[in-house]
């Protein structure tokens, strides 16, 4: 996630045209490191967070309005006392720095018209909101930072405001051809690496940006680079910022699935073969990013201890299948200890006692074998030796194919359960996966569900093209509701051949179906699959009425004979 300076520069543009000439009707402080400004006037309205979290800093316009403590925090009574009905005089950005500067307009006690600045710095771990007079002498911050925190610049009251390590960077917007070509002549880095750290405001996701644009290696040495390579790469750098200069923003977010990867200002050309969903604001795109994103990361945090059940399983059962098959492969010679006994009961009539061997023809295959022998045991001895071995290697290979068989399905089910971890959305989901792990004997306690409120979670719905309803099961739970209870006989299903995945039902409504829909349905089989990251997948499908649950399979397992196959490129 790259929050840079074009991310701010964007920011500043959305938030100068909506906010400029407005009044702040009220503050409110909901976290000890976040301001939420509530913004009114023109007959609109706007909610303005700022927040400085040090793992998480950002600025937008929210429509979301969080509950404040009781006690209102002191930095927020400052603000308050300041600043209600303060009108907003401008919103700036220095240079391309992650910095964004509200000018604001008061009348103080006296009625007399004063100015003040609200700095928002938006610099990870060193975020900080700081309230300033007009001459940038800080009044307070919501971060009081002292000597012994920094050595480089104390934020406390009385202290002159200013950008810390500022002007080691140049500002692309003002970079003429010549000293772009002696930058990339001089940094002695790897191209990515030199552009973001030569220019203020550019991360390391732009530069491989810019550096995708303008077809130019961005992991190549820049003494590598030819006066071709420096001339392609200062039309992508210069037609990017004069795009910014006029404020052509382009917000958007790459997926990967349903998950969101990257955001940025501008399109994500280096995420050409990820889903892009663009936005009409910066603000909007930030919003929609980070709760998507926190929604993710919540819950894989609370999945954790079932993913760690289901993987601690899933090798133990690996484990046991290897050795299992190891096993079985060692009773593939119970036939020879057959054939021994066989030979010496037709031809031990021949061979007297003590002896270490007897050479004999194999009447199976006509060819001499020479069969050892215990010289302690009679030659009756030595064939009934034999027959024991062989009985003994059978009953072992029965016993293990009925086991191989009962691991591989254990397998195969708790393959299927990290599947629908990695599609799990809501804690419901989560919920009925807990529930199948218990019935299954991986968890020893049962979930703690309310049975007469119990919510089952839903499948994902889609609409193809043609106008057809596409349904795709999340956990095995969902599989089975989806295709025993909710498909019609006539309805279509589908699923990824001979791995785990999703089962997908397309409804047809009594309608024929075009060959469209029967690849987009295919297509969402093998994307809700293991084989998902795959180039290709093949998706078997049929009608519902033939697929089949057998008696006492675990949950999501099914049976069919009558099928068509297609492969699907992913």
């Amino acid at each position: 996630m790259a929050f840079d300076g074009i991310t701010v520069s964007a920011l500043r543009k959305e938030l100068s045209d909506k906010l400029t000439g407005l009044r702040i009707v009220k503050i409110a402080q909901p976290e000890a490191d976040e301001i939420l400004l509530s913004i009114k006037g023109n007959s609109t309205q706007y909610r303005v967070l700022l927040s400085v979290n040090a793992s998480l800093p950002l600025v937008y316009i929210t429509e979301e309005n969080k509950p404040s403590p009781q006690t209102a925090p002191a930095f927020c009574m400052l603000l308050r006392k300041h600043l209600t009905n303060a009108r907003i005089v401008s919103v700036t950005q220095p240079g391309f720095e992650r910095i964004l500067k509200f000018e604001l307009e008061h009348l103080d006690e006296m009625g007399d018209l004063r100015h003040k600045f609200l700095i928002v710095e938006l610099m990870g771990k060193y975020s900080n909101i700081i309230f300033t007079d007009e001459e940038e002498t800080i009044i307070d911050a919501i971060k009081r930072v002292s000597h012994n925190l920094s050595s480089v610049r104390e934020v406390l009251a009385g202290r002159k405001w200013f950008i810390p390590g500022g002007g080691e960077k140049r500002r692309g917007d003002e970079c003429t051809e010549a000293d772009f070509s002696e930058v990339m002549l001089t940094a002695h880095n790897p191209v990515q690496k030199a552009l973001y750290t030569s220019f203020e405001g550019m991360s390391p996701i732009l530069a491989s940006e810019l550096c995708f644009r303008a077809g130019v290696d961005g992991d190549a040495s820049t003494s590598s680079l030819s006066e071709v390579d420096i001339t392609r790469l200062w039309k992508s750098f210069s037609d990017f910022y004069e795009g910014v200069s006029k404020g052509e923003f382009a917000p958007e977010i790459r997926y990967d699935g349903r998950t969101p990867v990257e955001f940025a200002a501008h399109e994500l050309s280096i995420y050409g073969d990820l889903k892009r969903v663009s936005f009409s604001s910066i603000s909007e795109t930030l919003s929609v990013f980070y709760s998507e994103k926190s929604a993710v990361l919540r819950i894989r945090q609370k999945s954790s201890d079932l993913r760690k059940i289901t993987q601690t399983a899933l090798e133990r059962n690996v484990k046991k299948l290897d050795l299992q098959r190891k096993q079985l492969e060692d009773t593939e010679k119970r036939e020879k200890y057959r054939i021994y006994g066989e030979l010496i009961n037709t031809y031990g009539y021949t061979v007297s006692d003590g002896a270490k061997s007897m050479e004999a023809v194999n009447y199976y295959n006509g060819e001499n074998v020479i069969i050892p022998l215990d010289p302690q045991l009679s030659v009756k001895e030595n064939g009934k030796r034999f027959f024991d071995k062989y009985v003994k290697l059978k009953r072992t290979a029965e016993s293990l194919t009925g086991i191989i068989e009962e691991v591989s399905s254990q397998i195969e089910h708790l393959k299927s359960i990290e599947t629908s971890l990695n599609l799990a959305e809501t804690e419901t989901e989560l919920t009925e996966i807990r529930e199948e792990l218990y019935d299954a004997g991986y968890i020893k306690s049962r979930p703690k569900t309310d049975r007469k409120k119990k919510v089952l979670s839903e499948p994902l719905h889609f609409v193809s093209s043609d106008g057809f309803d596409i349904y795709v099961g999340k956990n095995n739970f969902q599989n089975d509701r989806l295709t025993f209870e909710f498909a019609s006989g006539g309805d279509w299903w589908f699923h990824a051949k001979k791995m785990p995945g999703s089962h997908v039902i397309l409804k047809t409504s009594g309608r024929e179906v075009p060959d469209r829909a029967f690849e987009e349905a295919a297509r969402y089989a093998a994307l809700y699959s293991e084989g998902k990251n795959s180039s290709k997948v093949e998706v078997d499908y049929t009608l519902k009425k033939n697929v089949k649950k057998p008696a006492g399979a675990n949950p999501g397992f099914v049976v069919y004979y009558t099928n068509y196959s297609m492969m699907v490129d992913l």
